[in-house]
């Protein structure tokens, strides 16, 4: 599919996160979201998270190439469940076996300011949004040095009294479900790792820090008992 130009698309829909954005259809019905971010960087961070994701295998929205660079587009998902409130037992255990992706990527707002970016489509548990991961927050500000080589969220996430939904699907996992969400990430190979951020506009000290986040991952996982 050629890159998703809003501009020529009929809409139908305004922003769903905190973003902004809309829901569009084109002349063959097909129906996509599009979201303007703070740059083109913010942009080019989120596709990047996604491919990370995906790499893990963890389920996300279908991102498309949009047209402006500081535009991020996905296929519009219909939603079964659209909040964390919403998930049974069984979906809140689909949803935390990727808890180590989301502290992988420092995704900060895996859970989502309202409880809104994990839902369920076809008995799926997904990720609706990667936009707070790696390098930019949510809505665009930088992390710094707060991403780094170490990843201090596989406590913060299920601890942070200001994550309160994070917490709240995260805070009572056993320390079974910790080590294999762990171990999704931890088997990844470094060259795998590598090959995602070069192909996907990445600069070689991005791919050194995923590793070593993954390192510092099974260290911290070698604690749990």
């Amino acid at each position: 599919m050629d890159s998703i130009d809003a501009a020529r698309l009929q809409k139908l829909a305004g922003t769903l996160g905190s973003n902004p954005g809309g829901v569009f259809r084109d002349d063959e019905g097909r129906r996509f979201y599009v979201k303007t971010l703070e740059s083109a960087a913010h942009a080019r961070n989120e596709y990047l998270a996604a491919k990370f994701y995906q790499l893990a295998g963890a389920p996300t929205l279908t991102y498309l190439r949009a047209g402006d660079p500081c535009e991020v587009a996905t296929e519009f998902l219909a939603l079964d469940k659209k909040t964390i409130a919403e998930l049974d037992e069984a979906e809140r255990r689909q949803a935390r076996r990727w808890f180590g992706v989301h502290a992988w990527t420092a995704n900060w707002d895996a859970a989502g300011f309202h409880g809104d970016n994990q839902g369920v489509a076809e008995g799926v548990a997904i990720t609706l949004d990667v936009g707070g991961a790696l390098a930019f927050r949510a809505q665009g500000d930088p992390k710094g040095k707060a991403f780094g080589p170490t990843a201090p969220e596989l406590e913060t996430l299920r601890a942070d009294p200001d994550n309160p939904h994070a917490t709240k699907l995260f805070g009572d996992m056993s320390p079974a479900e910790l080590r294999e969400s762990v171990a999704v990430v931890t088997r990844i190979p470094d060259a795998a790792i590598a090959r995602i951020v070069a192909e996907h506009g990445g600069g070689a000290a991005l791919a050194e820090k995923m590793i070593a986040r993954k390192a510092d991952m099974a260290r911290q996982a070698l604690g749990w008992r």
